[in-house]
């Protein structure tokens, strides 16, 4: 097989990769919408979908492993395409934790708003995290690990949003008892966005290693 025909099914893969991403950041809107705007139809759609992400979860994989049993790739491409296979399972969950949310704003509903105080920052969190997925993608399929580690320079924010809304919806409920099942469900939101975060740093650890073959722990 040519180093062009190899090219071009790295390629191909790669373009599923950035696909998957796209409908996993269009999940993890529409979910934190669902939530904004207590829309239950959204939120059963977002849930129903999840089988297109797990489906294309599927497709890479097979790509992956079809290459690797073909091709022979020498060390840097197999990392390559290894490292494709790792992304779409912490994609996958990525859209899982989408799919979380989804069942929180079902049982929330409009009680969210009592939360009025605290929600801008959520809706500010949520557009932190989701815009480190698609930089977090492009520097792996550029090769760029310096943007990796600029990327998880980010994930410290998101960290300090989930503690800083932690404590802002502990308060509310210390004020009000009546919220406390409310205000513990938003405490799983916040959570969920931050374990995207985490993800986002996994691909990132991915990146570092597919371009230099050395495991990194981008979590610490």
């Amino acid at each position: 097989m040519t180093r062009g025909s190899q090219d071009i099914k790295v390629k191909n893969i790669h373009r599923e990769l950035v696909t998957m991403a796209s409908l996993v950041e269009k999940q993890i809107y529409q979910s934190m919408l669902s939530l904004k705007n207590y829309d239950i139809e959204l939120a059963n759609k977002i849930i129903n979908n999840d089988d297109k992400v797990d489906d294309m979860q599927k497709v890479i994989e097979e790509q992956c492993i079809k290459y690797i049993a073909s091709e022979q790739p020498l060390a840097t491409d197999l990392r390559k395409i290894m490292t494709a296979s790792k992304i779409v399972t912490d994609l996958e969950r990525m859209a899982d934790h989408a799919v979380d949310i989804c069942k929180i704003t079902k049982k929330i509903g409009e009680d969210i708003k009592l939360f009025k105080k605290s929600l801008d920052a959520l809706w500010e969190m949520e557009e932190k995290v989701r815009s480190m997925i698609g930089l977090a993608i492009n520097s792996y399929i550029n090769d760029d690990d310096d943007m990796a580690y600029k990327i998880c320079l980010k994930d410290d924010e998101i960290d300090s949003f989930y503690k800083d809304l932690f404590a802002k919806f502990v308060s509310e409920m210390k004020l009000d008892e009546s919220l406390t099942e409310k205000g513990i469900r938003l405490l799983f939101v916040i959570k969920y966005l931050e374990r995207i975060g985490d993800h986002v740093t996994n691909i990132c650890e991915s990146t570092v290693y597919s371009k230099s073959g050395v495991y990194v722990d981008l979590n610490e």
